[in-house]
Parts: structure tokens; C-alpha cells; sequence
């Protein structure tokens, strides 16, 4: 619970918002921040898209994009950001797509994980390869998660007092 814990110090007080898009890990970054008391000051909500249909129909990412790059890939990953940022309102949003195993799959090998985070100064994404069995895999991914989201607030509020 460190980096939730993390987020809400940074964010306590700030007036900014945060929102999320989950594939891989299937809601356990937003059970982690809602976790801390006093988060539905920052917290706006997280849309678990597992599927690739609901990655289109809730995310709006495009399903050419899906067919071409596939849902684990630096484009979804950074669509995903974005829709959730349209979705929820939200002054930064953070997707996390993946194959958390324990096999591969046409998008890459288990373990391949990408994050991305949406604000006002941009869109960035991070490619990560984490290592062991689907359990594991799930928990380094929401930990980065959690980690871009509060570097990214970090980032977003220094913008604003500058």
C-alpha cells in the first residue's frame, strides 16, 4: 500500500484528480487507492476494460488501432490514458495493459506490460517486463501504476506553481 499511500500525500489537498484504465489487472490499482481513506478527494473512478470490445465501447480506443498493434502495445496503452481522462474528466489518468501469463500471447510474451499516463503536459508510456507467475506479474504492474500516477501528479502540480 506504499505507493497509494504515496499518491494520496502528494495529492491531499491539491484540487487535481486522477482517474484510471485497467486491463491487466482487473481493478486492483483503484482498490488500492480507494484503500486510503479520505482518496474520493482525488480519486474520480477506474474502468476495468479487459476486452478489446471494451477497450472500444468504454475507452474509446479505435478497433483498428486493437487489430493492428494489439491491446498490449504503447498506442492502447496510451488511448486507454486518454479515454479515461475524457471518461471521468479526470486531470490525469493512468491505463495499464499487459499479459500477466502464464503463457504469451500474439501481443508478446507474459510478463510485457505497458503503463501510460494522460494530463495536460502530455501523454507518456512506459514498457515494462516483470517476471513471475500471473500473481506477481499483476501486482509489479498495479505497483507501477501507482508509481507513474504519483510521479506524473508530482510533475503536474510543479507545472501549476510554476
Amino acid at each position: 500500500m506504499i505507493g497509494a499511500e504515496a499518491l494520496a500525500s502528494v495529492l491531499r489537498g491539491r484540487g487535481v484528480t486522477v482517474s484510471l484504465a485497467e486491463s491487466c489487472t482487473g481493478g486492483m490499482v483503484g482498490a488500492e487507492i480507494t484503500a486510503v481513506p479520505g482518496a474520493s478527494e482525488y480519486f474520480l473512478g477506474s474502468a476495468v476494460t479487459y476486452s478489446d470490445g471494451a477497450k472500444e465501447a468504454v475507452l474509446g480506443v479505435p478497433r483498428g488501432i486493437l487489430a493492428t498493434y494489439g491491446a498490449v502495445s504503447p498506442q492502447a496503452a496510451a488511448l486507454m490514458a486518454r479515454g479515461s481522462r475524457m471518461v471521468y474528466g479526470s486531470d490525469i489518468a493512468v491505463s495499464v495493459t499487459g499479459i500477466a501469463g502464464p503463457a504469451g500471447t500474439g501481443d508478446g510474451p507474459a510478463g510485457l506490460v505497458y503503463t501510460a499516463a494522460s494530463d495536460s503536459l502530455g501523454t507518456t508510456v512506459e514498457k515494462h517486463f516483470f517476471a513471475g507467475g500471473r500473481g506477481l506479474v499483476r501486482r509489479q504492474a498495479a505497483d507501477a501504476a501507482l508509481s507513474l500516477l504519483a510521479h506524473r501528479a508530482e510533475e503536474l502540480l510543479r507545472s501549476m506553481n510554476q
